[in-house]
């Protein structure tokens, strides 16, 4: 019956829809009116058109509408933690990461009462000791260890290169898994594709590792836990998360070894503002619809006032009940990869890809990701980025409501300030410069408070 009811109506081409657009605007030029140039350099047109896909591309298959609900837990209590662990299950959340500063915690204790089969959880140790994973931890739980995240967030390792490959190696044996802290190059104000590319070409530095210090081949299936940040552009973000799926499809064919992934998402902290802050309620909405529409696993939304305010029982929920209602009130939960065939976001998902491929091929010859990292290459690209970001922020061309725009003179938020919102500088010697996460308001705020 749809073949026949197409069959009625004659094919419009790209070329006739550009001309009555055209002929729409009275004069007006229709690339300078319509037109746009992402931060990628990606042209952003005003309608698109089967005629705009190329080739075939074929994405890896996922099913956005069976994505988790994530909490994350920073561990200072066992007790504590345990007790919002198990308030967060019986709220709806079905994964939880624990944030572990120290390898004295009792690991037990942590998951009493914490069905493995039903809750999927992550470890994130903020250090590196192979005897805590292996001697604590039941083998159902996934390890957050990512020695190359470490030494790109602080400027070092955590003992040296080599004492750490070891460790790392360890570990690996005992869980199976590896992760990739990709979210640091978003919240420090990387483009889209120096994310790919990064996120791609750091991944790489591990399948290097992998495959040349394994030869007999002896892990199977290491599952790769991609943590990544979602910013406010909607369209690209989704379009970002199909091209990463993409890239690490193609990147694996070349290794040996087999890898499965995991993308877990959280929104941006780039975005979000101490000011009129309720406002961060609806970019992380969108941020996490974004988040679903692009196939991610795993979600972890951010409380509204995790910028300025400590973690508090009342934001957490809320946050949780955001992903919530988009799962199961807005049939999130029912249908499956609603992107796909979408002429824009399949463009936009095939440009992105080729950009970041392009990318990652020039990190690789001229060193590797790491080697790069050593000489400032990746962090002066990805502050130049940044600042570019920064300046269209500062001079208005990029609105964040309620900071740079339709701002509310009587807010006032000195008083509640509960925790350091801004970048903290700390001299120490460090042996690479580290990448700084850094939102885009600071200095707007910062001259804000000073005015209170």
């Amino acid at each position: 019956m749809s073949a026949s009811l197409f069959d009625d109506f004659t094919p419009v081409t790209a070329k006739q829809w550009k001309q009555k657009i055209q002929f729409d605007l009275k004069g007006a030029d229709y690339n300078d009116t319509l037109v746009w140039t992402s931060n990628e350099g990606i042209q952003v047109k005003p309608f698109y058109h089967s005629e705009d896909l190329s080739g075939t591309i074929v994405i890896p298959e996922t099913k956005s509408s069976q994505f988790k609900v994530c909490e994350t837990i920073f561990v200072d209590d066992v007790t504590i933690a345990n007790k919002i662990a198990l308030k967060a299950i019986s709220s709806g959340v079905e994964c939880l990461k624990f944030i572990i500063p120290t390898d004295k915690i009792s690991s037990k204790n942590l998951l009493n009462h914490i069905d493995l089969e039903d809750t999927t959880v992550y470890f994130e140790p903020l250090f590196l000791n192979p005897e805590f994973i292996n001697n604590t931890l039941p083998n159902n739980i996934r390890i957050n260890t990512d020695i190359i995240g470490n030494l790109a967030k602080s400027g070092n390792w955590f003992s040296n290169l080599k004492d750490d490959f070891s460790k790392f190696e360890d570990c690996l044996k005992t869980t199976g898994s590896l992760a990739i802290h990709a979210d640091l190059y978003q919240n420090a104000g990387a483009n889209i594709i120096q994310q790919l590319a990064y996120a791609l070409a750091h991944l790489n530095e591990y399948f290097n590792h992998i495959e040349s210090s394994n030869p007999e081949k002896a892990n199977s299936n290491i599952h790769i836990v991609l943590n990544v940040a979602i910013g406010s552009n909607y369209f690209f973000e989704i379009a970002k998360l199909r091209a990463l799926r993409l890239l690490f499809e193609t990147l694996q064919k070349e290794y040996d070894e087999s890898y499965s992934l995991s993308v877990f998402a959280s929104p941006s902290k780039r975005n979000k503002t101490i000011y009129d802050y309720n406002t961060n309620l609806l970019r992380s909405t969108t941020e996490c619809m974004s988040a679903i529409l692009g196939g991610a696993d795993i979600i972890n939304n951010l409380p509204y006032d995790c910028v300025f305010k400590k973690s508090n029982g009342f934001s957490s929920r809320i946050a949780k009940n955001q992903l919530l209602i988009l799962k199961h009130e807005s049939y999130f939960n029912v249908v499956n990869n609603p992107s796909d065939g979408s002429y824009y976001i399949e463009t936009l998902t095939k440009e992105l890809a080729e950009k970041a491929l392009a990318l990652f091929k020039d990190i690789e010859k001229n060193g590797g990701f790491l080697k790069q990292l050593k000489e400032g290459t990746i962090q002066r690209k990805i502050k130049e980025s940044a600042a570019k970001e920064q300046a269209q922020v500062d001079t208005g061309s990029s609105t964040i409501l309620g900071s740079n725009k339709h701002t509310n003179p009587n807010d006032k938020m000195k008083s509640d300030l509960e925790i350091y919102p801004f970048v903290k500088t700390e001299k120490r010697k460090t042996l690479i410069e580290p990448i700084i996460e850094k939102r885009l308001t600071e200095i707007l705020e910062q001259e804000r408070l000073k005015k209170e």
